[in-house]
């Protein structure tokens, strides 16, 4: 029997050591130490032996292997869960790495910078900055500015409409030139005034239209103002806002709200010149709708898109990007 202890107990601890896995390793125990183990049906056959010796002998050596076999499964089994935790865990780790890094700040918009940069460039021109309601009345938006009900220049501007008042009497600014109206009655001359804000068209958007995009006007109302005053404005905005490699120029043009009118382009250091805004001088009537008398006072103004100026300055090919929310995009600006 002796010899039979030895190998059940040899037989155990061989298989502990090849066991890869915590099932093996129970396997083992049942196999061994179980109810109908090999070292327990052993312990039942020491009432089979013929001197007490022997059984002493066999007791003894059967409870040496019981014990090294339980001690050899315990450690065995230990360090497999300990490798199985290490998998599990680097299974259903979580990487905490950007948790645990300090929080970065954000920063502006893109098209917020150029409306900030925008006005910090006239403010060192002089210029004071004025807003309006995006919500305005018929009569600021197209009356007061020459646009009279069923003037043909009404059909450059796709109009919201809303719903308050008469029908057809509020709109959704379409321009940020009504803000010239309210200044010139609410500010009196000499006016220097920037007008920035968002405005509202009824148009389908594409690479380089928005249904709401973003405006700066200017105006300036004085004693003695002359288009020579627009020209000079115009080129130190140009050389102040993108560089002194760049220059301007004025194209003769056509807006119900100024007369002469100009388109207003910029050359690049290639010599490429691209078209900017438009401007001219306050028209008369203008003027009038503004309580100014044109026989004391003139003015010129000019307006062009900040999202276009964006989108120049950075070379963005699709004005889609900047409204996308795609901080891939934003965060390269």
């Amino acid at each position: 029997m002796i010899d039979d202890i030895q190998a059940a107990r040899e037989t155990a601890l061989a298989r502990l050591a090849a066991a890869s896995t915590s099932d093996e390793v129970r396997a083992v125990e049942i196999e061994v130490l179980g109810k109908k183990g090999s070292l327990t049906d052993l312990k039942a056959g020491l009432g089979k032996l013929a001197t007490i010796d022997e059984k002493k002998q066999a007791g003894a050596a059967l409870n040496e292997a019981s014990t090294t076999v339980a001690s050899a499964l315990a450690a065995r089994l230990g360090e497999l869960r300990r490798a199985e935790r290490a998998v599990q865990l680097e299974v259903e780790r979580v990487d905490l790495t950007e948790i645990m890094r300090r929080p970065q700040r954000g920063h502006a918009h893109v098209v917020t910078q150029a409306w900030q940069r925008l006005e910090d460039v006239f403010v060192g021109l002089g210029f004071q900055v004025a807003e309006g309601p995006e919500v305005e009345t018929d009569w600021y938006n197209f009356e007061a500015l020459n646009m009279p009900t069923n003037h043909p220049a009404r059909s450059m501007h796709d109009t919201f409409y809303v719903e308050h008042g008469e029908p057809g009497s509020t709109v959704l600014r379409t321009h940020t030139s009504p803000v010239q109206i309210r200044v010139m009655q609410t500010i009196p001359p000499p006016i220097y005034m920037i007008m920035p804000g968002r405005v509202f068209r009824n148009e389908t958007t594409d690479a380089t239209h928005l249904a709401v995009f973003h405006q700066i006007e200017g105006l300036v109302i004085d004693r003695g103002i002359t288009l020579a005053d627009l020209a000079g404005t115009i080129e130190s905005f140009t050389k102040s806002f993108f560089g002194a490699d760049f220059t301007s120029r004025l194209r003769p043009s056509y807006f119900p709200f100024t007369e002469p009118s100009a388109e207003f382009d910029i050359r690049t250091p290639s010599g490429e010149w691209l078209e900017l805004g438009g401007s001219g001088m306050v028209h008369p009537n203008v003027l009038r709708a503004g309580g100014l008398d044109p026989e004391e006072w003139s003015g010129f103004a000019f307006g062009f898109g900040i999202d276009r100026m964006a989108k120049e300055r950075h070379s963005i090919n699709d004005v889609r990007e900047m409204y996308s929310n795609d901080i891939r995009f934003l965060e390269q600006f």
